[in-house]
């Protein structure tokens, strides 16, 4: 008896594609929230894959970074041209799906041209069909099926038309036969079959990526048949475009009298010289109001549910050590960073609709003429701009830039910008030195300093930049590149996804972090020598038992002779000239961890002491240091946001800045002049307004 066929087999796609093009639209339509995120073999670059099941038939989508062509200029494309030249059947993906550009089909279809030529099972998808219909451009499909060769469907990710008839065709029988070498001369074709023979490579294209990708691994072979490796990539590049260009002739028809196109009117406003730059700070101007305005009421319901949360367990659960563990540290620690969940969830919802829109690439393109002027490109605005988000993927990204000194100088730099993790830090600082109904004009006042926080720190990297630009030399110039995408109006589902996303690796991250923090602190916090354990009769002695307020100086004792209590008074004769004292001081080392870990440290230790339940802000706006003044004074407060502007409080960013240089000298200095530099500055702030 025969097995029967297993028709369930998992299919394995690889999502291939230029920049740009609605990759990350079409990976979301087509998986949803299955999607995970995991390493390639061998490297430390995050990979998203996805599954759906259609027909019965589960699909696993791999979503390989946008890249312009087989021959790689950058890490990025490094890594998809290795992928696709692994030839290992257990790794590598049952077909390729190319999603090329209906608007502009030439320069989409090179690189499928390329991948084609790799002989494998291919199916190409080309997204902006609306777009183009808009525009009065018509592809003719039969012909251009009957010239690829291959599966052809036309489509529109964002309004998700053309995905049925995908899935569709992703499921079929596609077979991969072999063409003819149209992508190099008949003298050099010779040359190549012999270099494929004695390399043992089954397909010409495949041999001629290895051989011109890997020069120095195939140098005698390149040496001693005088082959100019520059000459074969731009002959092969002239070739391919002449190739297509009959095609295109042949299958897009343009109308103009049809067209009816929005952005190009809407780019003679958006990337104009001046009008450009004005909207561009509006933009950046209403996200940091709306950061306030918005998130200002779930703040303050999420900062007293917690208190009430503390209080509740507190009062239910008998009175030892694992209920003050619960109500006075991990609660009052994990509080200390959920509430400002409502502010992040903002901040990564408008980056959003920015990446959506299409306005993204409009701010590069915008940029980088003025970023030239400090040893970077345009191309370095997407890694500051993410950097506002998280300072770890805003690194990870610079590996797009082909520069090697502009990708440096971006990586050392973007730590500089105001990430969400600053936001915990800068949003209660900023309400201890600014009344919450203070404002300019219609303009909320928090907003406009937040805004000024994140100013400053654009600014900073600006300087940095411009110093480290005669520093490191390089006789590579770049030039940008860039594929305008049209506008389009942002997809509610991919917005909303990608900020739950965002917001569900914020908590996972932070939360583990700040769990065992607060767990630690809180034990180093109740815990310490012969003078902890003598509090009682200690404080006694020396104000007598009838003073009023004994209790509270008792634990306030103990705090400071705890274990805890003993690491803050170390450090506190090298901060003390900051303006800070030693509970400070030991919110600043567990910061080290990651910069939001500052405030729900400085919750925990409050709480310790404290056998009021209070809310976060509460707790910081009555704290008083030894002498009697208030600990969070305008000077230590400025002090402090001068500090964390430019610290490098997150050791995950100096653990990526490693894995991306490989230069233990680079993420040394990167990790000193930004602790140098804040030490510098809050001492500055703080001694000039004492």
């Amino acid at each position: 008896m025969k097995d029967k066929p297993a028709i369930n087999k998992l299919q394995r796609i690889a999502l291939v594609g230029n920049a740009n093009l609605g990759k990350t639209t079409l990976f979301n339509s087509l998986c949803g929230l299955k999607q995970k995120t995991g390493n390639y073999p061998g490297v430390t670059v995050d990979k998203k894959t996805g599954t759906f099941n259609h027909n019965g038939q589960q699909v696993e989508i791999i979503d390989l970074p946008g890249i312009n062509s087989l021959f790689p200029r950058s890490a990025d494309e490094e890594l998809v041209v290795d992928y696709l030249l692994d030839a290992d059947p257990e790794n590598y993906p049952d077909k390729l799906l190319v999603l090329a550009n209906a608007l502009n089909l030439k320069r989409s279809l090179y690189l499928f041209d390329q991948v084609r030529d790799l002989n494998k099972p291919t199916v190409l998808a080309i997204n902006f069909s609306k777009k183009a219909k808009k525009r009065g451009i018509e592809i003719d499909l039969d012909k251009l099926r009957e010239e690829l060769g291959v599966p052809v469907v036309l489509m529109d990710a964002n309004e998700e038309e053309g995905l049925d008839e995908l899935k569709d065709e992703l499921l079929k029988s596609v077979d991969a036969q072999p063409r003819d070498i149209h992508f190099i001369s008949e003298d050099d074709a010779q040359l190549l079959c012999d270099f494929q023979e004695s390399n043992q490579i089954a397909h010409s294209y495949p041999a001629f990526l290895q051989l011109t990708n890997n020069k120095e691994d195939f140098k005698e072979f390149v040496e001693h048949n005088n082959i100019s490796v520059i000459d074969w990539k731009r002959n092969e590049s002239i070739l391919r475009y002449k190739y297509l260009g009959n095609i295109i002739n042949e299958i897009v028809q343009v109308d103009k009298t049809k067209a009816s196109d929005f952005t190009t009117r809407a780019d003679k406003i958006l990337v104009h010289p001046f009008w450009g730059y004005v909207i561009f700070i509006l933009i950046l101007f209403s996200i940091f109001q709306a950061i306030f305005l918005i998130a200002s009421y779930p703040m303050d319901w999420i900062d007293s549910g917690f208190a009430m949360l503390s209080t509740w367990v507190s009062d239910v659960m008998p009175e030892g050590y694992f209920s003050d563990l619960l109500s006075k540290g991990l609660i009052p620690g994990i509080g200390g960073v959920v509430i400002f969940v409502p502010q992040i969830a903002i901040l990564f919802f408008l980056f959003a609709l920015i990446e959506e829109s299409g306005y993204m690439q409009r701010i590069v393109f915008l940029m980088d003429k003025f970023m030239q002027r400090f040893g970077m490109s345009g191309k370095s605005v997407i890694p500051m701009i993410s950097g506002m988000a998280c300072a770890i993927p805003a690194i990870m990204s610079a590996r797009t830039i082909e520069n090697n000194k502009e990708r440096l100088i971006t990586i050392l730099i973007t730590p500089l910008m105001t990430c969400s993790a600053r936001i915990p830090v800068y949003v209660v600082i900023i309400a201890l030195i600014i009344p919450d109904d203070a404002s300019v004009g219609i303009f909320h006042l928090q907003g406009l300093i937040l805004m000024a926080m994140y100013l400053l720190g654009i600014l900073m990297s600006l300087i940095v930049a411009f110093v480290l630009k005669f520093i490191l030399k390089t006789k590579y110039k770049s030039f940008l590149l860039i594929d305008m995408p049209e506008y389009l109006f942002p997809q509610i589902k991919s917005v909303l996804l990608s900020v739950w996303t965002n917001v569900k690796s914020f908590l996972w991250n932070a939360g583990r972090i700040i769990l065992a923090t607060s767990i630690i602190l809180f034990v180093l916090g109740t815990n310490g020598g012969e003078n902890f354990k003598n509090a009682e009769e200690i404080v006694t002695q020396e104000v007598g038992p009838e003073q009023p307020d004994l209790d509270q100086k008792i634990e306030t004792y103990k705090l400071e002779y705890s274990y805890l209590g003993m690491m803050g008074r170390t450090i506190e004769p090298a901060i003390k000239p900051l303006g800070y004292d030693w509970k400070i001081g030991i919110a600043l080392i567990s910061s080290l961890a990651a910069r939001e870990v500052f405030v729900s440290t400085i919750s925990t230790i409050y709480s310790i002491n404290s056998e009021e339940e209070l809310t976060i802000r509460d707790k910081i706006k009555r704290e008083r240091s030894a002498n009697g003044s208030l600990a969070f004074g305008f000077a230590t407060s400025v002090s402090l946001l001068l500090f964390y502007a430019f610290a490098l409080q997150c050791l995950s960013t100096v653990a990526v800045t490693y894995k991306e240089t490989k230069s233990l000298k680079w993420t040394g200095i990167q990790f000193m002049y930004m602790t140098i530099l804040a030490y510098l500055v809050s001492l500055i702030a703080y001694q000039s307004l004492i």
